[in-house]
């Protein structure tokens, strides 16, 4: 297991990173749901994401729920991940396949789409989720949550999320979030941009051997970055169940549990984030039937 997330600060403080490998859960996901390279590379930068932003979850049982719904083939993508880094997702159309870029890159961008929306849900204990979206500006995902960033909480963020793949699989995938703090000084940002704009790209990177350690001074350009380890480690994890599925059924309501008996005899639910299958004979659904008076 090498997924990993650490914490930076650079700049004596001024300026936070958080980097963080997600080859695993990536690959996970990758045979979990089928999908196709450029699924891949654009799934795996929405779970990257996802996982930076669950680290700044603050209590158990809250979560974050980040869904990109543009106009491009790949269709809606959608993420949920709670304060232990367990993640989970699915997409709309997870076999979409399309040419390579002139520049020989997966074009992530054409299978999202530009004209779009980004979504981001925070159910973290009040009494409505909070939500704030903005439309997409590129479909790459790390311009798209830039521009959230700028747009929605005014903290200057710079982003990187990269997946690099081959026909075996999952080769790396990472990225990295940093933050500039309003103490920091004119030099310090100039010097963050310069680093930003000549770095490599986190995938090639993490497929160097390049240490999350060593990506973050890369990234920030200080040497002298104080490195805060953290002991989550993002994994790709479904938590459903029979009796969450039951639970569903039971929401149907009486009517509509008869009609599933009369019409099919049975019920087939599958989950969407894992594809695992639950049965449900005719005498279980009679059973989950008069637990509807409940």
């Amino acid at each position: 297991m090498s997924d990993r997330i650490i914490r930076a600060l650079a700049y004596s403080g001024k300026v936070n990173i958080k980097c963080i490998d997600t080859t695993d859960l990536v690959e996970e996901a990758r045979k979990v749901h089928d999908l196709s390279p450029v699924a891949t590379a654009a799934f795996g930068r929405l779970l990257t994401m996802g996982c930076l932003m669950g680290s700044d979850i603050k209590e158990k049982d809250d979560t974050i729920t980040l869904q990109i719904k543009g106009d491009g083939p790949i269709g809606s993508m959608n993420v949920v991940v709670n304060s232990k880094l367990d993640i989970k997702g699915y997409v709309t159309n997870p076999n979409v396949d399309l040419p390579i870029r002139e520049d020989g890159k997966l074009d992530v961008g054409g299978a999202v789409g530009k004209d779009g929306m980004l979504y981001i849900i925070k159910d973290i204990g009040l009494k409505e989720p909070y939500i704030g979206l903005t439309p997409l500006v590129t479909g790459e995902i790390a311009e798209d949550f830039t521009s959230y960033y700028a747009k929605s909480e005014q903290i200057p963020t710079a982003i990187a999320l990269g997946v690099l793949v081959n026909k075996d699989g999952v080769v790396s995938a990472g990225g990295y979030k940093i933050q500039v703090m309003p103490d920091a000084t004119d030099e310090d940002i100039t010097k963050l941009e310069n680093a930003v704009k000549s770095i490599d790209p986190i995938s090639k990177l993490l497929g160097d051997k390049k240490s999350l350690e060593e990506i973050a001074e890369l990234a920030c350009g200080d040497d002298k970055i104080l490195t805060l380890i953290s002991d989550l480690v993002p994994k790709y994890v479904c938590d459903c169940s029979r009796d969450r599925i039951e639970r569903g059924l039971i929401s149907l309501g009486q009517k509509e549990i008869d009609n599933i008996i009369s019409t099919d005899g049975k019920a087939e639910v599958e989950c969407k984030f894992c594809h695992k299958k639950y049965e449900f004979s005719a005498e279980d659904l009679t059973k989950l039937k008069q637990e509807c008076d409940h």
